[in-house]
């Protein structure tokens, strides 16, 4: 423990005095860390302390912040608004979490087997998501509009009926789910590098013994690649209660408020009503209910994540 500027005793913690060496040590240290120390203080350690204090005020950057003590947290429980936005998150994480990660999670089995054009596929997978969100989105716009979209040009040649994908409340979140999972080629890529890690002789014992597909898919794939699945599902949630872009570029929360979602109300909130007391209160539920589903989830996971070391 010499080299620390301090040593420990079994009833208190004994500081020493730093030698010349040392000293010139640690402010060369603090030298060079003190670019990222001087960022994360002024762009992200005072924008957080700021936003908790707002969130106990009135403010509405027109005007000097007044404190209103819980009122705005206190508020937020009868805003038939809020309710509405909290209850389309929820149908949204919830569906489009876990519906993200599994179809990520089954195309990276399909593209681990030896198919041709395999290279070609797992490219043509992984594309949408190095294309920035408006370019996505812009395509979508064209695909699914009701008058000029190629889906709805299509269905007038058969003779069928066409489809508002993005201009009725009942088709709207259908629609935006099946963008979403379209566009999952980040998680299929990290499931890619889990599945080539698990073990040839798992699946040749498995083999051996006479297992199934199906069999060998349920017991060997799922547990070996269970911590990836539950890093790819950790990372979906707290995506999926912070989703802004697709619902704003595709709709800006319509129609009829059926893709107002939480991230799209805080920042209409913010920085359209001006409200910034309000929209730091309800980022502030947001971080503590997300804190809250991660452990959660982490809780639970010990149920059914298997690491290979025997720690579970």
């Amino acid at each position: 423990m010499s080299n620390f500027p301090f040593s420990f005793s079994v009833s208190k913690i004994r500081f020493k005095r730093l030698t010349h060496v040392e000293q010139r040590n640690l402010r060369l240290g603090l030298l060079f860390v003190s670019p990222w120390l001087i960022g994360f203080l002024l762009w992200t350690l005072v924008p957080i302390a700021s936003s908790l204090y707002f969130s106990f005020t009135r403010y509405t950057v027109l005007q000097p912040p007044t404190f209103i003590g819980l009122r705005n947290y206190i508020n937020l429980a009868s805003d038939e608004q809020y309710l509405l936005v909290v209850k389309n998150t929820l149908w949204w994480v919830i569906l489009a979490a876990p519906g993200g990660v599994l179809s990520a999670y089954l195309i990276a089995n399909l593209l681990n087997t030896k198919i041709v054009f395999r290279p070609l596929f797992r490219a043509l997978f992984f594309f949408p998501s190095i294309v920035p969100a408006i370019v996505t989105t812009t395509v979508w716009l064209f695909l699914l509009n009701l008058q000029w979209g190629a889906f709805n040009s299509v269905l007038k040649a058969l003779g069928m009926q066409t489809i508002p994908f993005i201009s009725n409340p009942d088709w709207v979140k259908p629609t935006i789910i099946g963008i979403h999972i379209w566009a999952q080629g980040g998680a299929m890529v990290i499931f890619l590098a889990a599945l080539q890690d698990v073990p040839r002789e798992l699946y040749e014992a498995a083999t051996v013994d006479g297992a199934s597909g199906w069999s060998k898919f349920w017991h060997v794939t799922i547990p070996m690649t269970s911590p990836v699945i539950l890093f790819n599902l950790v990372l979906a949630f707290i995506a999926a209660f912070q989703q802004f872009d697709l619902p704003w570029l595709l709709t800006q929360g319509g129609p009829n408020k059926a893709t107002e979602f939480y991230a799209v109300y805080l920042y209409r909130t913010a920085f359209l009503d001006l409200r910034m007391g309000k929209a730091a209160a309800m980022a502030w539920i947001l971080f503590v209910v997300i804190l809250i589903f991660t452990f959660i989830l982490f809780r639970t996971s010990r149920r059914w994540v298997y690491y290979g070391g025997g720690d579970q």
